[in-house]
């Protein structure tokens, strides 16, 4: 059972101290997901696309608007990502699938 509590103290954590225009990025890309999903069966391939979606936009949003180099960023961006911890990734993607899975049960009943 501490295995689900180091994933759900991550989630917390990723919620709690994310900015709000990450947050908004994550729902935004989670709830498109979700609505454009064909079936619950291709949940976990949805999952990784919206994640990729994700990383693009984080890295689109600091070039933009941070006014990062490109190319300086995408190199630390990718080494960033080599480090990442698999408990930070596992919450990552629990988090897009369950919102995923309620935009994709929510457009299910409305289309009834």
């Amino acid at each position: 059972m501490s295995f689900l509590t180091d994933i759900w103290n991550t989630i917390h954590t990723i919620l709690t101290t994310s900015d709000l225009i990450t947050l908004a990025l994550m729902v935004l890309i989670a709830l498109g997901a979700g609505f454009m999903m064909q079936s619950f069966g291709s949940i976990v391939t949805t999952t990784v696309v919206a994640l990729l979606a994700f990383a693009l936009a984080g890295f689109v949003r600091a070039i933009t608007m941070g006014g990062q180099n490109a190319s300086a960023f995408a190199h630390k961006d990718w080494q960033m990502f080599q480090d990442l911890h698999m408990m930070t990734l596992l919450a990552y993607a629990v988090t897009f699938a369950v919102v995923i899975a309620v935009a994709y049960f929510a457009r299910s009943l409305i289309s009834r």
